[in-house]
């Protein structure tokens, strides 16, 4: 489980001219909220914060907050960017709570070259690059890695053949794709090309075209 330390200050004051005001000193706007306590308006320095997200993975990190002369361990659950400047604008942390099971986004890794690319030249295909679980929050991988070695070409692994750590539950589509294993593309043109190019179309249309003309000169 990857883990990560960050502070902030309790802010009072809310609403849009406040985020503003606390933009302008440097610090970005964040509320922490969960299971069995009010949300509480912060603000997190932005140097701070910008320098620790170029470092982790926010979705599966737990980030110990400290603030008002206590820590809370923590998810970043949302983060708002300016859509032009990528300014960070707010963020959203989530408190965990000891036994409170939460869903979480793990990076799929693929281990191993497949057979099928190996010795036969194909190319691999992940369709699937995040895996939505549920878990404990003490007890959240960093990633979660998929032997893809045995692979051939034609074939592909799903979500319910990844063999994830006790406790972990994946949540959606078990029957979803996360990679396959294609034929060479030289291969796939070849089979494509059309094996009749001596241009008989052309000569069929040109006689048609003869015909016409031997019919209109009879007319006359």
């Amino acid at each position: 489980m990857a883990t990560a330390q960050l502070s902030g200050i309790v802010r009072d004051n809310t609403g849009k001219g406040a985020a503003r005001s606390v933009r302008r000193d440097g610090q970005v706007p964040a509320v922490i909220y969960g299971h069995g306590r009010d949300p509480q308006s912060l603000a997190i320095n932005t140097r701070e914060l910008e320098k620790l997200l170029e470092h982790i993975s926010a979705e599966n990190t737990v980030i110990d907050l400290s603030f008002d002369g206590k820590s809370s361990r923590t998810l970043i659950r949302e983060i708002q960017r300016h859509p032009f400047k990528r300014q960070i604008l707010h963020v959203d942390f989530q408190e965990l709570v000891a036994g409170e099971k939460v869903i979480v986004r793990l990076p799929i890794v693929l281990m191993g070259v497949p057979d099928g690319v190996r010795v036969d030249g194909g190319v691999l295909d992940q369709t699937l690059r995040e895996l939505e679980v549920e878990v404990d929050p003490a007890n959240i991988p960093n990633h979660v890695e998929v032997d893809v070695t045995s692979l051939i070409i034609g074939s592909s692994l799903h979500v319910s053949d990844i063999q994830l750590p006790d406790g972990v539950v994946v949540v959606g589509d078990a029957e979803g794709s996360v990679c396959v294993v294609s034929a060479p593309r030289a291969a796939i043109e070849t089979v494509a090309a059309p094996e009749d190019e001596t241009g008989d179309e052309p000569e069929v249309i040109r006689k048609a075209k003869a015909d016409e003309d031997e019919a209109a000169a009879a007319k006359k």
